[in-house]
């Protein structure tokens, strides 16, 4: 998971209100989702004006897609955080999808009704899953190289968690399973370590 772009930056007096603002919006959308909210009642909401919310973002749609883009890179920060406090290549694998579900968790079903249906933010949800798959990938291949994970096609399993993994960003897998986006990537993360482990 992963993305370069940044939630607004604010500067001068007030920056500390508007950065708690925008924490406090973004957790309204993960919770709530997004599509159902005009600027008039997320200002009701986060009791503030809709000038201060046009001071992070200049439309809703915008504000959206600030959010959803800070929601993945804080993700994708502590995703990387767990991965580094690991070694053992099967450690690290199990140690990044958890990280991924546990990330993923906190958001509502709306939530990712809504980025799937919205095209900003689908576009960051899918980057950050292309980024994650390309990370996956790169894990196998080291426990392979490493001698911890039975010899396999890589490119293949790599191929195979990638659909899974936009299958689950598109909504599908909760649509055939009624599985919340991660608890899809937990039990994506079981099937991979029981499949790869020698």
């Amino acid at each position: 998971m992963i993305d370069r772009a940044a939630a607004p930056q604010p500067t001068g007096r007030g920056a500390a209100r508007r950065t708690a603002l925008f924490e406090e919006l973004v957790a309204l959308f993960v919770a709530e989702g997004f599509a159902q909210f005009t600027l008039d009642d997320l200002a009701a909401r986060l009791h503030c004006s809709k000038r201060t919310l046009y001071g992070l973002a200049g439309s809703k749609e915008q504000l959206v897609r600030a959010a959803v883009v800070h929601f993945f890179r804080e993700a994708t920060a502590r995703v990387g955080a767990a991965l580094a406090a690991e070694t053992d290549p099967a450690a690290r694998l199990a140690a990044y999808l958890r990280a991924v579900s546990a990330e993923l968790a906190p958001g509502s079903a709306r939530f990712f009704d809504d980025l799937a249906a919205f095209e900003p933010a689908a576009e960051v949800y899918g980057r950050n899953t292309r980024a994650a798959a390309r990370q996956i990938q790169q894990l196998i291949d080291d426990g392979v190289a490493a001698g911890a994970f039975r010899e396999t096609h890589v490119a293949f399993a790599a191929d195979v968690i990638s659909s899974v993994m936009v299958r689950i960003q598109q909504r599908q897998v909760a649509e055939a399973t009624g599985l919340a986006d991660a608890e899809a990537y937990g039990h994506l993360a079981e099937l991979l370590l029981h499949g790869l482990l020698r």
